[in-house]
């Protein structure tokens, strides 16, 4: 089975709703777009994701690095977005892209981006107003946290829209955010966001299931 395809079934098993009561995500109230996940070079990509729990219309929505300009990339092919689903801005083809990461078709990818990432750069997301969303800064030189070069890393829930690249977490293969290798051999997990006490409480759910059949096996012995 496709990684992306397990990965989102299992959110949607347990309910993004239930996941996020855990951890509360930045204005949950609403439908609200925020900058999850990104890596330069290699297999380059932004994650955008809705923590929300209404769906957003990304159509005139646009991306720009550090030049700062709404409308430089329009955003307007992954549509409605829903609750929990995150989307993908790509430097490669989108099909290559998904290929690279055994993504499924259910995941949106816009690829051919070609406002690329720099070592020291910036990501923007404007609304279709020209209105700044979401902004992350970032620079391991410079700002501090990790070097996103043919790495991914990944924003914690508590930062969330924050612009606190410096807190990033750097995406290492079998993490709390079931990162994996790229055919590139590139640690990474785009196309969903499960944060790190989400990923815990699912460990959690695993541990109670696994001291539960140990149980019913010690009592079928006795």
């Amino acid at each position: 089975m496709q990684r992306g395809i397990f990965a989102a079934r299992t959110v949607r098993a347990l309910g993004f709703g239930v996941l996020a009561s855990l951890t509360p995500l930045a204005a949950s109230a609403v439908g609200t777009m925020r900058i999850t996940e990104w890596m330069y070079s290699g297999d380059e990509f932004v994650e955008f994701t809705n923590v929300g729990d209404q769906a957003m219309s990304l159509v005139g929505w646009s991306y720009d690095d550090d030049s700062r300009t709404p409308g430089s990339v329009l955003l307007d092919a992954f549509g409605s977005v829903d609750p929990g689903e995150s989307v993908i801005l790509s430097e490669a083809d989108a099909a290559d892209f998904r290929t690279a990461w055994s993504l499924g078709s259910q995941v949106s990818v816009i690829g051919g981006n070609t406002v690329n990432l720099g070592r020291s750069d910036e990501i923007n997301l404007f609304d279709s107003s020209g209105t700044l969303v979401d902004r992350l800064t970032y620079s391991d030189q410079s700002i501090g946290g990790p070097r996103t070069q043919n790495q991914s890393a990944n924003i914690l829930p508590a930062n969330l829209g924050a612009n606190r690249a410096d807190l990033a977490l750097a995406s290492v293969s079998g993490d709390a955010f079931a990162s994996v290798l790229s055919s590139s051999g590139y640690p990474g997990n785009p196309g969903v966001y499960v944060p790190e006490s989400e990923t815990a409480a699912l460990v959690a759910v695993g541990i109670l299931v696994l001291a539960g059949a140990r149980r019913g096996r010690v009592g079928s012995a006795a």
